[in-house]
């Protein structure tokens, strides 16, 4: 049975502030007749279809638009991630469930797995794990407040489940930040997931399965898992940050035997605007003939010069019109320094961090980090439930 996963679309995003939404839609052109072309038995997308809950009405066009075209080949199974309306995008999930679109937002439906038979008769029974918040769903889980705790709780559900089907193959489709043997790589993109400091859960929870499809994390990556367990991460489609500069976008074709191990292979997906750092001085960087392939890049430029050019920005995008983000490096310009590092950060923490080492001039100690980081969780906690309360 041949699989393909993918995850992370985060339909609506914008790169600093240039939409992307023409650059995801190519995407998804691409998409559907690989699908087609690959003989795919399933398609899973592993969370985070939206970049934020209450998403834009053109992203929702476009979604809707790419499981019409998708569910018209093979089964489409969904789950929900972190940027994700769990109740949004489960919406009228039963009349789907008809038309061969799965959707697995809830806690409710994790041991409700789709059964696919592929074209070569292997059958496969495909689970799916949403986003699942610790402090939402601990209690009904009967787990202590930790992310590995919830997971593998929702693993108990789907090894439970599987053991009654003797036979099948299975893969899980899950959304979290999952670690084997350290060597799962984050990106500045990603929202931070941390619940006690900690948010993160090792492979180890994954057992019982033959596949893992994992969401989350934005750049392709396997990991090392308990017993005969794949888990790879498909990574997101299109780049969100600069973090994501020496990513190889793709999407993951699985093919899962009747028995033996399953095999991955990567398809790169093409880039419509590829990522670059440059870093000189700026007269240096404007009469380099080799840089004029950038022209068509989105640009990040650090400046080394001694003291800073005037109207730098400006003249950079006459020569790269796609440059977006300046920064300097020479050690003699100061000004605006640390207010430049913090409008780089995606992580709220990071940000309260930076703020106390600019009006205290120094790091902040342990004491100070574990407050910020307490009143960082209480204003994301209390968000998302303000979210759940008003859907």
């Amino acid at each position: 049975m041949r699989v393909l996963h993918t995850s992370d679309w985060h339909l609506g995003r914008s790169f600093h502030g240039a939409g992307l939404l023409d650059d995801q839609r190519t995407f998804i052109d691409w998409l559907v007749p690989l699908v087609a072309a690959q003989g795919i038995d399933l398609t899973v997308i592993a969370g985070d279809i939206f970049d934020r809950a209450v998403p834009p009405v053109d992203a929702v066009q476009l979604w809707q638009g790419a499981l019409e075209r998708l569910s018209a080949i093979a089964p489409v199974l969904v789950i929900a991630g972190n940027h994700d309306s769990a109740t949004r995008l489960g919406f009228a999930g039963s009349l789907l469930d008809r038309a061969g679109v799965h959707l697995r937002t809830d806690r409710d439906s994790i041991a409700e797995p789709v059964i696919v038979r592929g074209r070569d008769d292997v059958e496969v029974a495909a689970y799916g794990i949403p986003y699942l918040e610790p402090d939402l769903h601990r209690e009904a889980f009967g787990v202590e407040r930790s992310h590995a705790a919830v997971l593998e709780a929702a693993m108990d559900l789907v090894r439970a489940d599987l053991a009654d089907r003797p036979g099948l193959r299975s893969l899980v489709a899950a959304h979290a930040f999952i670690t084997g043997a350290g060597e799962a790589r984050q990106s500045d993109s990603e929202r931070d997931l941390r619940v006690g400091g900690v948010g993160d859960a090792p492979a180890s929870v994954l057992a019982g399965v033959d596949y893992a499809a994992l969401g989350h994390l934005h750049g392709a990556q396997t990991l090392t898992a308990p017993g005969d367990v794949l888990a790879h991460y498909s990574g997101s489609p299109v780049a969100f940050s600069f973090s994501e500069e020496s990513h190889s976008k793709a999407v993951t074709i699985v093919d899962i035997p009747v028995r033996g191990p399953v095999t991955t292979t990567l398809v790169p997906v093409p880039v419509p605007r590829p990522l670059v750092t440059l870093t000189g001085r700026l007269e240096d960087l404007l009469a380099d003939p080799d840089l004029a392939q950038h022209s068509g890049s989105w640009v990040r430029v650090r400046l080394t010069d001694p003291r800073r050019p005037a109207e730098a920005m400006a003249r950079l995008r006459e020569r790269w019109p796609y440059a977006v983000e300046l920064t300097f490096e020479s050690a003699t310009v100061t000004p605006d320094t640390d207010a430049v590092r913090a409008t780089a950060m995606s992580d709220p923490l990071q940000i309260a961090e930076a703020f106390v080492e600019h009006v205290t001039a120094t790091p902040a100690s342990d004491e100070e980090v574990a407050l910020l980081q307490t009143s960082v969780e209480a204003v994301r906690i209390s968000a998302m439930r303000s979210n759940e309360a008003t859907r």
